[in-house]
């Protein structure tokens, strides 16, 4: 026969079992970077971890788990008006890190909310102080003036501020696309006046050219020549059109010019050898 069990006996094993349970239940772990308040009917007693701990079931409570590594929480300012009166809404990022976790269980309550908060009111102030032009080129010098305010409103809750960063600026498109003519219009002028230098420049060393080629009137029928000859090498059956009035750099020496005037030069000091002869001929 199967003996029966002594009620007595399950009740006390059911007891042993479950005051077994509650002990076991006051051991904790947490990881290296976290750490955990110790509030002993309702009073703070100190913190606990990193590691393996143990709190007194039903009279020790944790009432957060806070980490001491660097977090990062982005957030959104609602449209705000700059200096010069433009309406911009700005996305940022911002590091803190929690350094003091007995202020920031003690002073302030859910400190990732209260640290967002104050970035975003923060960084409306500093906008309202700068024009659109400077929240634009001055980025860097924008996110470390609203990290130092931040910084000192925050660090009464035991929280260091890091980093605050603008990833964007967004404005009205009408505003954008005035913004794009302007830069457009800068692009144009600095073209022109970019084309400007270069015929300027270009001017001024066919002026110092023209001069070293006064100077020196063969250097001109060299470079003359070279250029015929270039005009040659592009191609058989190349047809090369001389104009009719060749430029000569001073007074014209050495080798006569080619054109109209050459020919007429030239026309000249045929007849006059033609007549010499002639009157030679008459004498005899």
């Amino acid at each position: 026969m199967v003996e029966l069990i002594d009620p007595v006996t399950i009740i006390e094993i059911v007891l042993v079992v479950f005051a077994l349970a509650i002990i076991l239940s006051g051991i904790k772990v947490i990881r290296e970077w976290e750490r955990v308040p110790i509030l002993r009917l309702g009073r703070y007693t100190g913190l606990k971890g990193p590691g393996i701990f143990y709190i007194i079931p039903f009279i020790d409570r944790i009432p957060a788990v806070i980490s001491t590594r660097i977090q990062t929480t982005p957030f959104r300012t609602e449209q705000t008006l700059t200096k010069d009166n433009v309406p911009v809404n700005i996305d940022a990022v911002m590091y803190f890190q929690p350094i003091d976790v007995e202020k920031v269980i003690l002073n302030v309550e859910r400190h990732m909310d209260a640290t967002t908060w104050a970035a975003q009111t923060t960084l409306r102030e500093v906008i309202g102080k700068i024009t659109l032009d400077e929240l634009l080129a001055e980025r860097e010098k924008i996110g470390v003036e609203a990290r130092n305010i931040i910084d000192e409103k925050t660090e009464h809750w035991g929280i260091k501020v890091t980093s605050v960063e603008i990833k964007d600026v967004a404005i009205p498109t009408i505003l954008q696309e005035a913004m794009a003519r302007q830069a457009q219009a800068e692009r144009e002028r600095r073209a022109r006046v970019t084309l400007a230098m270069a015929e300027f420049e270009a001017a001024q060393k066919m002026v110092d050219a023209a001069n070293l080629y006064q100077q020196n009137l063969r250097a001109l029928e060299l470079r003359w020549m070279n250029i015929l000859y270039e005009l040659g090498l592009q191609g058989r059956g190349t047809l090369m059109l001389i104009p009719t009035n060749t430029p000569v750099a001073g007074p014209t020496t050495g080798l006569p010019p080619l054109g109209v005037l050459g020919v007429q030069e030239l026309t000249g000091t045929q007849e006059k050898k033609t007549s010499g002869k002639s009157n030679e001929t008459g004498k005899s």
